[in-house]
């Protein structure tokens, strides 16, 4: 049977929140993003285990209680989201087979579901490649120079990408390894010649980045799931 293991990288400032607080670390409706999105996980059996990944002098995860036989606290996180994720994959090599599927999830998605969880371990299924959580971009996309418009990007086939992007643990060692500056586990992937499975997500799973996004954030958490 295949074995699912979840890896959530949070050694990021997040300096676009304005915060002096990592914004993982920023309560949502009285608990942190974090500590929201690691319990996401929790409530799946199907996960056997959950790592996070924090930089070495993070100074906020023991506040969180995130203590259990099912979740490590590795304190390895590099100086981008690459490296940190290829950390955390280095750290699993004890646990974690080549075979085994690794569910790469952003710590600033705390609406994360089970539901949409085993969406994508059902859709993804055996596929060689694997694949990742996404929605068909709606809005009008504009590319920019100086701030001004030059030019209309086609919307159709456009996808933008979410968590979690699930692959693995040979295969994503293997493409974050060789890669060279991306920003997330599909394009490193893709980086080898190989195409990801897309599979519909959802608003709720959306990325707290901005000030603005941690009203929205809050309401799509109080809201069934």
């Amino acid at each position: 049977m295949p074995r699912y293991y979840a890896l959530i990288p949070a050694a990021g400032a997040g300096s676009r929140m304005q915060s002096s607080t990592p914004k993982q670390y920023l309560p949502l409706r009285g608990r942190a993003m974090l500590a929201q999105t690691v319990e996401a996980f929790l409530a799946m059996p199907v996960i056997e285990h959950i790592f996070v990944i924090v930089s070495p002098d993070d100074a906020y995860v023991d506040q969180l209680g995130l203590t259990g036989e099912r979740v490590s606290i590795c304190r390895v996180g590099g100086a981008s989201r690459q490296q940190s994720v290829l950390n955390g994959l280095q750290q699993m090599r004890t646990t974690v087979q080549g075979e085994d599927w690794v569910l790469v999830h952003d710590a600033a998605r705390p609406g994360l579901t089970p539901a949409l969880v085993s969406r994508l371990i059902e859709e993804v299924g055996t596929d060689a490649v694997g694949g990742l959580l996404a929605l068909p971009v709606v809005d009008t996309i504009k590319q920019a120079h100086d701030g001004r418009a030059q030019h209309t990007v086609p919307r159709a086939g456009l996808w933008a990408a979410q968590t979690p992007q699930m692959f693995r643990h040979a295969l994503l060692e293997r493409a974050l390894g060789t890669a060279i500056e991306v920003t997330d586990e599909a394009s490193a992937v893709e980086a080898l010649g190989l195409a990801p499975l897309l599979v519909p997500g959802s608003m709720r799973n959306m990325k707290v980045t901005l000030p603005e996004d941690v009203a929205l954030a809050e309401i799509f958490l109080g809201m069934p799931s």
